[in-house]
């Protein structure tokens, strides 16, 4: 027993000098004699029974961390941040309640973060952008330790906003989407809200609809909607369906949520263009007949439709709807200017013949060839007809949307509206043409539409 008792009176005594090599350290801090009190630390810290304290690695920190900020010791000493980071991540794991750091002061927390911030404001006013990104990441991680313990004079702030935005935007300028998004990310979780945030959620909504990552971007998508409420994020949720889904699934999300009554006057305009352009789409249209793609037109056509029900002064609805039946009528109208071409040729190949009966026999041998061509031309009329009729309808509602806007027309409204005149001035030249000799009253009504719509090219 005796033996034990004299083992544990030596091991008090050699703890017992801890307390006084540890004196030296902090006077040489409180007097700021920081390399003194390297020194000093260092010693403690080559011991084993230093090394198995945390106060070693709270003084080591803040000893290292201050001598960083002075120029001329952070040449004399290399790796001064670095060790001092190592020593703070050691203390952390010893102590995560941060009482060496309650009690004794945070400057080496506070040190080390303005070593992160400062150096990434001066790499990212330089256009560094992989070291800002790697600046700021220090930040970001030291002001952490700040805001999560409460260290900081504000008491009220979970985290800091600005080394959070500098750090997403630096790995955003330095094509570093998963470190951009990891700082935004934080930002858009917390539901930071002021105005010039906006932006850090369009990136995270547009980088997760680019990665295809739909859980991530229904998450911020949800998130952008309640923070920016007026902004306009229904086109971004088409574009994710547009990008990500099959046509089959663009149907069906389409067909959901029209029977539900959920899609806004946006999203109608952009389910009208995804359908439409099935029509033009290489990879698309080849799978599809010629009756299966003018059905998917169709569709879009009433997608548009509906989006002039949400909006009748909506001129981009109108317009569009106008000028697909303008396009078919074109389409059927060259057709049919094409099969009278075939005509004539076959007609040009018809020998002279003065035997009635071998000149019968030519001639219906002939008909034959040209009856075909002569019917389908027939068949023509009357979608010729409809096309053009709907055509004129829908851009007329164009023309009247337009011409109401007597001023403030921005470039799409004047493009439309140029365009809208033009196309209503070839359709009336058509349909006065028709009647050219057959019908004086209506070629007059024809002609002064023609007049009216031709008078106001490029006047918008």
């Amino acid at each position: 027993m005796k033996k034990l008792l004299l083992l544990s009176m030596i091991t008090l005594i050699a703890f017992g000098l801890n307390a006084q090599d540890y004196k030296k350290v902090t006077t040489a801090v409180l007097i700021n004699k920081m390399e003194d009190a390297k020194t000093e630390i260092d010693k403690i810290a080559a011991e084993p029974k230093g090394q198995a304290k945390a106060e070693t690695y709270y003084y080591k920190a803040r000893v290292y961390a201050a001598l960083s900020k002075d120029p001329v010791a952070s040449k004399k000493y290399s790796n001064l941040v670095a060790d001092a980071d190592i020593a703070f991540k050691k203390l952390v794991s010893m102590d995560p309640t941060f009482v060496q750091v309650k009690e004794k002061g945070p400057e080496a927390v506070f040190d080390l973060y303005g070593y992160g911030f400062n150096n990434g404001i001066h790499a990212f006013n330089e256009k560094k952008w992989d070291s800002a990104c790697t600046y700021f990441a220090f930040a970001v991680e030291y002001s952490d330790f700040i805001f999560q313990n409460k260290l900081s004079k504000d008491q009220t702030m979970a985290f800091d906003t600005t080394s959070l935005l500098y750090a997403g935007y630096s790995g955003q300028n330095a094509n570093k989407p998963d470190v951009a998004c990891k700082y935004y990310g934080r930002l858009a979780e917390a539901h930071v809200a002021t105005e010039g945030y906006l932006d850090v959620y369009k990136y995270l909504v547009i980088t997760y609809m680019n990665n295809k990552n739909e859980a991530d971007f229904r998450k911020y998508m949800s998130l952008a909607k309640r923070v920016f409420p007026k902004e306009n994020w229904e086109d971004y949720e088409v574009e994710f369906i547009d990008r990500n889904f099959s046509l089959a699934d663009k149907v069906n999300y389409y067909d959901k949520a029209e029977a539900a009554g959920t899609l806004t006057e946006m999203q109608y305009l952009q389910f009208g263009e995804i359908f439409v352009n099935v029509k033009h789409d290489e990879k698309e249209k080849g799978k599809f007949d010629a009756a299966q793609l003018n059905g998917y037109e169709m569709k879009g056509v009433e997608a548009y439709k509906k989006a002039y029900g949400k909006n009748p002064q909506n001129p981009i609805a109108t317009y569009n709807v106008g000028v697909i039946y303008y396009n078919n009528f074109g389409i059927l109208d060259d057709t049919v200017a094409a099969n009278i071409k075939k005509v004539q040729a076959i007609n040009s190949t018809k020998p002279s013949e003065k035997d009635p009966k071998k000149k019968a026999a030519i001639d219906a041998k002939f008909k034959a060839q040209t009856d075909p061509i002569l019917k389908a031309n027939q068949d023509l009329l009357k979608p010729i007809n409809e096309n053009l009729d709907l055509a004129i309808e829908w851009l007329e509602k164009t023309y009247t949307i337009e011409k109401a806007k007597t001023s403030n027309r921005t470039s799409t409204d004047k493009s439309i509206g140029n365009k809208t005149v033009d196309f209503l001035a070839n359709m009336y030249q058509y349909k006065r043409d028709l009647l050219r000799g057959k019908d004086v009253k209506g070629y007059d009504a024809m002609d002064l539409k023609y007049k009216l719509y031709d008078g106001e090219h490029d006047k918008f």
